[in-house]
């Protein structure tokens, strides 16, 4: 039984850990796609020199 209790917590663990990697990688997708559109919006406006 306590062996029992102890995959289920490890389990949610991973779970959750899994979640929080993906937002991670959201997190990063949506930073380079900001970073990207500013240095587009920097090269047409003449700041990038």
């Amino acid at each position: 039984m306590h062996l029992r209790v102890d995959v289920d917590v490890q389990k949610l663990e991973t779970k959750k850990l899994r979640k929080g990697k993906n937002k991670a990688e959201k997190d990063l997708d949506s930073l380079k796609t900001n970073y990207k559109k500013l240095r587009l919006s920097m090269r047409i406006t003449g700041l990038g020199k």
